[in-house]
Formats: structure tokens, sequence, C-alpha cells
């Protein structure tokens, strides 16, 4: 069974359903709701999504909505190591987007899911949008 990494951007089109990317998102988790797939996330894919959900929804709404996703992911740890390699990997101009691929990496992920392909372009395991992934197991 493989393994995804969703990248924050994944994650807010689908707690936000942002059109047209909504529906290629929602396949992928539910893919996972029915064990089908394993999904994975950052710890720091939890604060940046309840920052901008809480923009958009109350507080109360957002940390509902993150509590019934969470059934959905794994939460993989965003450590001292993973921060080294960001912060030293000079392939990687969004400090952000090196702190997500070292997290995918640390955990043994096989692919990243991400709209942002250019952020992973220097990456070692495999990045697809989440259409061309969904494409590529039909």
């Amino acid at each position: 069974m493989s393994t995804l990494f969703i990248d924050t951007n994944i994650v807010l089109d689908l707690l936000s359903k942002r059109t047209p990317f909504y529906e290629s998102a929602a396949q992928i988790f539910s893919f996972a709701d029915k064990h089908k797939l394993k999904l994975s996330v950052s710890a720091l894919t939890f604060a940046n999504t309840n920052y901008i959900l809480s923009k958009l929804k109350s507080i109360k709404e957002a940390r509902e909505i993150l509590r019934r996703f969470k059934v959905l992911v794994k939460v993989l740890p965003l450590n001292d190591k993973i921060i080294d390699l960001a912060l030293n990997d000079k392939a990687f101009n969004d400090f952000e987007d090196g702190l997500q691929y070292y997290t995918a990496l640390e955990g043994n992920q096989d692919i990243v899911i991400t709209r942002d392909l250019k952020g992973f372009k220097n990456a070692k395991i495999p990045v697809m949008t989440a259409e061309e992934y969904l494409i590529s197991i039909a």
C-alpha cells in the first residue's frame, strides 16, 4: 500500500473546498478513508491549516474540521534534524517546502502530493499533483 505525503496546499484544497482542486484532493482522501492508501502530513501542516481555516471560519469550527481530518492522516514530526536539513539545503528556495520535503523523506514516504511541483524540483522521491497521481493509478 502506497504512503503519500500530502502537502499543505492539498489539505487546504480539501478542507476549504477550493475549486478546481477540491475534487482530486477529495478522491485521494476517499481512498485513504477506504484504507486503499496511507496518507501523512507534517505537524507544520496542522499549524498552517489551522491558521488559514481560522481566518475563514470561527476558531471552534476550524478546530472541529481539523479534529475530523486527523483521523485520515498520520502526523509526522517536525524535529531538529528536519529543520537542520531544510536550513542547509540550498536547492529549496522556499524554507517551508524544504521542511515539508525533509519531513516526507525522513518519514519514508513513497510520494509527495502537492500543487507546487516547482518547489520540489530537486526531490529524491517522486512528486506529483493530486491529478497526476490519480491518473497514474487509474
